[in-house]
């Protein structure tokens, strides 16, 4: 999918819009782990220097069968990276589909509500939950969101995230 119709530039293209004075960087790379992500964070935060950092990772691990306190640790590394280049960490839940068995996916949700605890993060719900009620919106693959899905994600996104960012502006 081409990154002008990607939820990230649309939800920045209403933004800028409606002047609020934030800009949305999409920094993520399809297919990547929080391992691959931690190891590209420090030059981002340097290069953008954010005030918030969206972190919705771990999805790629968890289909991957990666351990789950390896997930964890790789996402304490990046809650910590962005809070000490003075970001404030805005944790998203992510979830696997069910059949990767009760147990994984069990200490994979986990792993969200632990560290939003850990840290005193918000933890902002799945987006995915709502887009998987249409299977129009999904790809065949099943995991990914379609073109056509992104305005909702978009306006979802922004219901979530401007509390949030409107409160520490």
């Amino acid at each position: 999918m081409p990154i002008a119709n990607a939820w990230p530039t649309l939800l920045n293209t209403q933004w800028q819009t409606q002047k609020k004075g934030i800009e949305v960087v999409n920094a993520s790379i399809s297919g990547d782990t929080t391992a691959q992500a931690l190891a590209r964070l420090p030059a981002l935060l340097k290069q953008h220097q954010p005030r918030w950092v969206l972190i919705e990772l771990g999805g790629n691990d968890g289909l991957r069968g990666f351990p789950a306190p390896n997930i964890e640790q790789d996402l304490a590394k990046i809650i910590t990276l962005a809070k000490q280049a003075n970001a404030q960490p805005l944790l998203m839940q992510v979830r696997l589909p069910t059949n990767y068995g009760r147990r994984y996916t069990e200490s994979f949700s986990n792993i969200y509500p632990a560290l939003a605890e850990q840290f005193t993060l918000p933890l902002l719900p799945f987006f995915m939950e709502q887009v998987y009620l249409k299977p129009e919106w999904m790809m065949e693959d099943g995991i990914h969101p379609t073109r056509d899905a992104q305005p909702f994600i978009a306006e979802w996104m922004a219901k979530q995230l401007e509390p949030l960012v409107n409160h520490e502006s």
